[in-house]
């Protein structure tokens, strides 16, 4: 039969830290995220600004054509939808990406 050795838990794992053991300073550290251009590159804008852009050359055709009154109906359209999608895709962007 064999005898088992057995080791106290606190002769392997000493309670006192050893003196030589040194801590490092705290000192501050500063998160820099930078803007990246490519995030513009998401789906969700690059599908609005599509329509927008689409929206925008039918309209150029129309007016070739000479379809003013239609052009007119675009241009109204045009006049409300265009900043209402500009700051909406804005906030969708900042809301998503900035945190």
């Amino acid at each position: 039969m064999r005898k088992t050795q057995r080791f106290p838990f606190r002769k392997i794992f000493p309670l006192t830290l050893p003196s030589s053991l040194t801590r490092p300073r705290p000192f501050k550290a500063y998160s820099f995220v930078p803007f990246s251009p490519l995030a513009m590159l998401d789906p969700t804008i690059l599908t609005i600004g599509g329509i927008v852009l689409g929206i925008a050359i039918i309209e150029r055709i129309l007016e070739r054509w000479g379809v003013i009154d239609l052009v007119d109906q675009f241009a109204k359209v045009m006049r409300f939808i265009l900043p209402v999608t500009f700051y909406s895709a804005l906030i969708y962007f900042f809301a998503t990406f900035m945190f």
